[in-house]
């Protein structure tokens, strides 16, 4: 009975082992370490943007873009700067000087329709730049938590660059904050369900304790046949 016992803890043992593997972050590349970064400029850029519309917008329909952006921009930002200090990479602390020209370019038509065009056709431009660099990430990323903080930001961007597509605003667009993951995880599914990650780590944990039960139990009526 002890030899069987040894051998359900060691089968135990080797399987969690198996389970967690695919949870393990491959090291952070060169690729990896210009997302973060990147994607914190472009997300206080983004802010900057969307805080001046609020403002200098004549239309409720870029200024509701605008608040959108800040509220999705913000909550993919502080994912960002969570995994940047999980990682040890050290951020930027402002927009790159492109992108501070691009909106002074766009301020200074402030207060007319002219403005609205303008912030328009730099957001689209802006998002579509995004949603290229967030692409590489996801073909060329190395660590799994970068990779997947891109894949969970991929959505909130497309949802901006329709609201904003051809210079012609579309809040309507609007489907609420996109779960966007916390640091890098997998967020929750929108049914509540998880997804891979949570899902090959419930599976491991239930391929242990079915083989552990199978394994006692096959035990038990062994030790009774004996009797």
């Amino acid at each position: 009975m002890r030899t069987r016992l040894m051998s359900v803890a060691a089968l135990v043992v080797a399987v969690s082992a198996i389970s967690v593997v695919p949870s393990v972050a491959a090291a952070v590349s060169e690729q990896d370490v210009m997302f973060v970064k990147s994607a914190h400029q472009g997300n206080l850029a983004e802010i900057a943007a969307g805080q001046d519309a609020q403002k200098h917008a004549t239309s409720a329909c870029v200024k509701q873009v605008g608040a959108v952006l800040v509220r999705d921009h913000g909550k993919l930002d502080a994912d960002v700067k969570m995994l940047a200090g999980k990682l040890d990479i050290t951020l930027p602390a402002t927009p790159t000087p492109e992108q501070k020209q691009e909106l002074a370019a766009v301020q200074a038509k402030a207060g007319t329709a002219a403005y609205d065009a303008a912030w328009l056709k730099t957001q689209e431009a802006a998002h579509t730049k995004t949603l290229a660099m967030i692409d590489r990430e996801l073909k060329a990323g190395q660590n799994s938590e970068v990779v997947m903080a891109a894949r969970a930001a991929r959505p909130v961007v497309a949802m901006h660059l329709h609201m904003v597509r051809g210079g012609t605003c579309h809040a309507g667009k609007d489907v609420g904050m996109v779960k966007a993951g916390t640091g890098g995880q997998l967020a929750a599914a929108d049914d509540g369900s998880f997804t891979t990650g949570g899902a090959a780590w419930a599976a491991g944990g239930g391929l242990v304790a079915a083989l552990g039960g199978a394994w006692l139990l096959r035990g038990r009526r062994q030790s009774a046949g004996n009797r």
